[in-house]
């Protein structure tokens, strides 16, 4: 149990790193911030109208859940897509599509099962759900996922802290200090942010990869509506237009 410390439980908004943030923050709306590649993955399959079914491990299992969902695995094997948002746009609107993702789909299912709405957020679509929320909760945390050290431990990553104060700076509740000092780094890196996070340990990764138009895409911000929200263990699009 995270120390009572630890919840800004003060502020309206809040802002904390991985799963451990989850625990200790709580809140009405938990908003998951992967933008390299999860969220962003996200983000562009269901605004194809694609279903999507996170999974937190990336074994033989993940193949098990998407057969009984009667759903593709996003493995990249076999010519099926992948975490890539690319990817996941040439699936036809009404399919189902596993991401195993062992950072943005465990933050998602925890923040569900501590019982918070879920939401998919990235730099894409920061304002669209910043909206989203200022309309329909109070306590907001957002969650930074980060990405993992070889040892497995967290490393808090450039990216998602940007992708976070994007959305952040949305909202209108007070601000934690933790929530503020997100802002004050997106502020400050908006107007260049594709260099920025093309320039950061996780962009260089995605280039060495080969996975440079991933890159750009993800970087494009404020050029989708969607709304990707967590229902009934999928994360669906609840935005502008599309019934609640």
């Amino acid at each position: 149990m995270a120390p009572d410390w630890s919840d800004q439980a003060s502020y309206d908004v809040r802002f904390e790193w991985g799963p451990a943030g989850i625990e200790a923050l709580g809140g009405e709306a938990v908003v998951v911030i992967d933008v390299l590649r999860f969220t962003t993955a996200v983000d562009a399959a269901v605004s194809q109208g694609v279903v999507v079914y996170p999974y937190r491990w990336r074994d033989q299992s993940a193949r098990s859940f998407a057969d009984g969902l009667g759903a593709v695995l996003a493995d990249g094997s076999k010519g099926r897509p992948s975490l890539s948002p690319t990817s996941l746009m040439r699936l036809e609107r009404g399919a189902r599509v596993v991401l195993p993702s062992p950072n943005g789909s465990t933050c998602a299912a925890l923040g569900s099962e501590a019982g918070a709405t879920v939401v998919a957020a990235c730099l894409r679509n920061a304002a669209a759900v910043a909206a989203w929320l200022d309309e329909s909760t109070t306590t907001i945390s957002v969650i930074a996922c980060g990405e993992r050290w070889p040892d497995g431990s967290l490393r808090p990553s450039l990216e998602d802290f940007l992708g976070a104060g994007a959305v952040i700076a949305g909202l209108t509740g007070t601000r934690s200090p933790e929530a503020q000092a997100s802002v004050a780094a997106w502020l400050d890196a908006k107007d260049r942010v594709s260099n920025v996070v093309a320039s950061c340990s996780s962009g260089r990764e995605q280039v060495r990869q080969r996975w440079a138009e991933d890159l750009i895409y993800a970087t494009q911000v404020d050029t989708s509506v969607t709304v990707p929200v967590l229902r009934d263990g999928a994360f669906v699009d609840v935005g502008p237009g599309v019934a609640s």
